[in-house]
């Protein structure tokens, strides 16, 4: 065999007609019947392709003959619903099976039908995110029971240092402990429960030292920081390991002392001792969490591999950078940082939609350039849901237009760059912005209600374009 083998039987271009080639021409024969002087044709019984029948079967697989390249993906489709070669001839009038799967090819119009929807790897659990910005505002209500006990102006110092280190060691101990889930839930809480308390003796001891650098009484108040840097460590273990539910049920003896406020005066005791019981309830749901963790199997051992410590440096400065701009904030509008932590919970929601729609965006792109308009309108858009209700919520609660959503779009950006691995351009501009924010409301170099908008706004301008030159891109998506 020198060449190639047809898939398809050889065929005249009658199917009912069978012609035989002659030794020699017959010269009698007029060349105006005969068309090849060599050839003598000869009609066979019989009947040509059945066109109604052919036609109706086109119509019953339309729907699968339409989305075909090739006639060959119509015969092989005809094989698989067992359509017999005798059925194909007796039916149909046509000689084998490529023979009719040419004829439907042609009778069918080619459509090419958009790819089945799949579901949103990224669609997000609603009531979650919304429970998580509500964990994240509950421990606010200890401060509102606690606040006769103490002077905000003159005790808040050790607080607020041991807050924002807390802050920034929990962003770097959740990001280490969420590389090590990858590998195993038992080597999550191992990490959890070397660092978690770490953290907090960290912060607790920085507040002491604050505390007794500035006040003689120093005994409450680093009894109070400690209690907070406790609480903030728990809580932290909690969020990681999916425990909200048990979070919010610690919380409840601290949500029901202030939401008797306005009708009935606890005094000290209940004042000081629902807080703890608070404190109390939220240690023993993180070390009932951890010990479920660590009952679970170990990674094998060639999977077991600890990532670096500086991967998580940058999630730890960003958290100190937010800290410093949630206290620049709270500093002339309290109530606004309230808001903001609320929206903590839309705003994880809508970083999982940014990468459903994200994703989606990718599907319906032909070309590079449209997908980076499509991801362009996707990042304004969860931008825009994001920040707008934060205006009239700023304005409600006496604080200006601008600086809470730009605080709030400034922490959004950097958070959705974090998502995506892009870890030390948002620590570095947010430690910028804070700075710039906290030494003008210090040192007075810029009017208070002007200073932190315009630091946030430049910030939060940079992280867009930094976020839609690495977004716009498909390969962060696939």
């Amino acid at each position: 065999m020198s060449g190639p083998m047809d898939l398809e039987p050889r065929t005249g271009g009658q199917h009912d007609t069978l012609a035989l080639r002659l030794a020699a021409p017959v010269a009698r024969t007029p060349r105006r019947h005969v068309a090849d002087a060599s050839t003598l044709t000869l009609r066979l019984p019989g009947h040509g392709p059945d066109e109604a029948a052919v036609s109706l079967l086109a119509a019953e697989l339309a729907d699968r003959v339409g989305p075909a390249v090739h006639p060959y993906e119509v015969a092989a489709l005809l094989e698989a619903d067992g359509l017999s070669a005798d059925a194909i001839r007796r039916r149909y009038g046509h000689p084998d099976i490529f023979s009719l799967a040419a004829a439907l090819y042609e009778r069918v119009p080619r459509v090419f039908p958009e790819p089945p929807r799949t579901p949103d790897p990224w669609r997000p659990d609603t009531v979650r995110c919304l429970l998580r910005g509500v964990l994240f505002a509950l421990p606010a209500l200890a401060y509102l029971l606690t606040a006769p006990l103490w002077n905000p102006g003159r005790d808040a110092a050790p607080l607020v240092v041991a807050g924002i280190l807390s802050w920034a060691w929990g962003q770097a101990l959740g990001h280490r402990a969420y590389l090590r889930m990858a590998v195993g839930v038992r080597e999550a809480a191992r990490t959890l429960l070397y660092g978690a308390p770490l953290g907090a003796a960290l912060a607790t001891a920085a507040a002491a030292g604050t505390a007794l650098a500035g006040s003689a009484g120093a005994g409450p108040l680093v009894r109070a920081a400690a209690a907070q840097s406790l609480y903030l460590a728990a809580a932290g273990v909690l969020l990681v390991l999916g425990r909200e539910w048990l979070l919010l049920a610690a919380l409840g003896p601290l949500c029901a002392g202030a939401a008797a406020l306005p009708w009935y005066e606890p005094g000290p005791l209940l004042r000081t001792g629902l807080p703890a019981l608070a404190l109390a309830g939220a240690l023993a749901a993180a070390g009932r969490a951890l010990r479920a963790g660590l009952t679970a199997p170990p990674a094998p051992a060639d999977q077991d591999t600890r990532p670096a410590l500086l991967r998580s440096l940058p999630y730890g400065l960003f958290g100190l950078g937010a800290a410093v701009l949630v206290l620049v904030e709270g500093r002339r509008e309290p109530y606004a940082v309230v808001v903001l932590t609320l929206s903590m919970g839309p705003a994880e929601w809508l970083l999982h939609r940014f990468r459903g729609l994200a994703l989606a965006a990718l599907g319906r792109s032909a070309t590079p350039a449209g997908f980076l308009l499509r991801c362009a309108c996707v990042l304004a858009v969860c931008l825009l849901a994001y920040t707008l209700p934060l205006v009239p919520a700023a304005l409600l609660t006496g604080g200006g237009p601008a600086a809470l959503p730009l605080l709030a779009a400034t922490l959004w950006t950097a958070l959705l760059l974090q998502a995506f691995g892009a870890a030390w351009p948002p620590a570095l501009l947010c430690l910028t912005a804070a700075a710039g924010a906290a030494l003008a409301d210090l040192l007075g170099l810029a009017p208070g209600p002007v200073a932190l908008p315009a630091y946030c706004g430049a910030a939060a301008l940079c992280l867009a374009g930094f976020a839609l030159r690495l977004l716009g891109r498909p390969a962060p998506h696939t």
